[in-house]
């Protein structure tokens, strides 16, 4: 029977507060594929914890309104949300997001739900985290 509540992205599972951030970036290992980079750091806990995030430059400028980028962090979490039950637990996560090529604020084929778990299944490989 599946347990529904592992299905839960709970608050703890968040990575909060700068330092810590700061931390999986400056001393974490990264693993990159088109449209994304994810920084991995081990970390004491039995689960993971993970931010998402997008480069500083394209905030405002290629990611277009809070609107949209709001939305691909919502897309991401949830697909995060639905693949954690397969990940080895133990690791701070910095999910760093970068836009589609083309127009501004512009989330084309890759925001789409599918695209973004093909998406972080290669990171997750990548990084060794897949169970």
């Amino acid at each position: 029977m599946i347990d529904i509540g592992s299905f839960r992205f709970r608050r703890e599972e968040r990575l909060k507060g700068r330092k810590e951030i700061r931390d999986v970036f400056s001393r974490g290992k990264r693993y990159g594929c088109f449209g994304a980079k994810l920084f991995v750091l081990k970390n004491d806990l039995t689960y993971n914890r993970i931010c998402f995030t997008f480069p500083k430059a394209s905030k405002k400028s290629v990611f277009g309104k809070a609107v949209a980028r709001n939305r691909v962090k919502r897309l991401n979490r949830e697909v995060f949300r639905l693949m954690k039950s397969s990940l080895l637990g133990g690791h701070d996560l910095v999910l760093l997001i970068y836009p589609d090529e083309g127009t501004p604020g512009s989330f084309s084929n890759n925001s789409r739900l599918q695209s973004r778990r093909r998406q972080l299944e290669s990171l997750f490989l990548k990084a060794g985290l897949l169970k």
